[in-house]
Formats: C-alpha cells, sequence, structure tokens
C-alpha cells in the first residue's frame, strides 16, 4: 500500500509536523530523507531494508561513497544530499559552541567533537582555542596518525595556541577502537601540554576522549 494511503498519523512527514522528529523510528526518518521507495517498496520499506543491509543508522551514513552509490535505491545524488545534511549538522553544533561559554555547555562541546572525530579510521588529534571568557577562537586539527596513536608536538601546540592569542584550551582526540578510556600515554601527554602551556600564561580545561557512543573528559575525572 502507497504511503499516502497510510492513515495520516502513520506517515512520516505528517507523524514528524504532528509529533515532532523524536517519535520516528530511524527506517521512518531514513524514508523522509529518501523522499522515494523503488518498485514494489515504499520508502519506509526501502529504508528497513537499507538500515538491515548496512547494520543501522550510523554504518549507513559513514558508508564510503562507492559502496553507498552502488546500492540499489541510493545512488550519487543522495550520497551528495547526505554529506551536505551531515556538515550543516557539524556546523550547526560549532556556531551553538561560538556563541557563549563553552564550559557551560559540556555537552554541546563533546557533540560537536564526537560528530567531528568519531568516525575518522586513524587517530586525530584536535584542539578548540578559547579567548578568556571560554569562548571559541578557532577549532584546529593538529595532528594525524594511525589506528593506534598520533604523534603531538607540545612546541607546535604552544605556536598555534599563541598564533590564535588564546587564553585556554581543550584538547580532544579519537580512539578508532571505539574504547574511550584513556590510556597512560594519554595521560603523560596531557600533563606535558599542561606543563608547556602553563609557561606562555595558557590554561589547560579538558582533554576529551572521543570513543564509539561514548566520551572521556579528564576534567570530569578529576585529572587537571
Amino acid at each position: 500500500m502507497p504511503i499516502k494511503d497510510w492513515p495520516v498519523d502513520e506517515r512520516p512527514r505528517e507523524k514528524l509536523l504532528l509529533r515532532g522528529p523524536q517519535a520516528l523510528s530511524d527506517a521512518e526518518l531514513l524514508a523522509i530523507f529518501l523522499r522515494t521507495g523503488i518498485r514494489g517498496h515504499t520508502a519506509v520499506d526501502l529504508a528497513r531494508n537499507l538500515l538491515a543491509g548496512f547494520g543501522g543508522l550510523r554504518n549507513l551514513l559513514q558508508a564510503e561513497q562507492s559502496r553507498f552509490c552502488a546500492t540499489h535505491g541510493l545512488g550519487q545524488a543522495k550520497y551528495v544530499l547526505l554529506q551536505a545534511v551531515l556538515e550543516i549538522a557539524r556546523r550547526h553544533l560549532q556556531e551553538t559552541l561560538q556563541k557563549g561559554d563553552v564550559l557551560a555547555n559540556p555537552d554541546i562541546t563533546k557533540q560537536f567533537l564526537a560528530a567531528r572525530l568519531r568516525d575518522y579510521p586513524f587517530e586525530v588529534f584536535t584542539c578548540l582555542f578559547l579567548d578568556n571568557r571560554h569562548r571559541v577562537l578557532r577549532f584546529e586539527e593538529l595532528f594525524r596518525g594511525t589506528i593506534n596513536g598520533a604523534s603531538v608536538y607540545p612546541r607546535e601546540v604552544v605556536r598555534q595556541a599563541l598564533q590564535q592569542n588564546a587564553a585556554a584550551v581543550i584538547f580532544a582526540h579519537n580512539h578508532p577502537s571505539g574504547i574511550a578510556e584513556p590510556s597512560q600515554a594519554d595521560r603523560d601527554l596531557t600533563r606535558n601540554l599542561q606543563q608547556a602551556l602553563a609557561l606562555v600564561d595558557i590554561r589547560t580545561l579538558d582533554h576529551i576522549v572521543i570513543g564509539d557512543g561514548e566520551c572521556v573528559s579528564f576534567a570530569e575525572r578529576g585529572w587537571l
């Protein structure tokens, strides 16, 4: 049965307008994105099949272009649209951070960093440079490494912080393994960076480790 013949409160678009996006399932949200189905399958049917085939929404969203575009019912146009939507979401979070005190929005900070870092297949070390009111001056990916780690150079971190005229910093890096628990090496590095930045009167406010669906904050652990 075509979606247009469903009861109004069961159609994804109308359901979203009546009850809000949080009321929709992953398949219903994806069906709105897809807009149309394929022969013999509604957009919701197609969405359910895609989620099953890719193993969930996140795997679909981070699928390589070649696999995504080769899947029946998708294609290059939808891949471009999806990438645009994902980048809009990231920029929305970044703009929200830039409007006020980062420390007043710890959840938004974590969401932004997770959105930027969690899907990298290699380790990336980043920094939020902040002014003396803890507002974001700049977000920068400073170092990239391998699946097991990234080389981080304190001298370069200090140089970048001074260049941005930062009063404080928040570090973040991802663990491609998906396990967010910081290693002893992470703790040693953070201490070295904190000491180097303190010499030029720049505070280290936090170091956040991004895993698969979880984040660990050094500040919340009492390690800073």
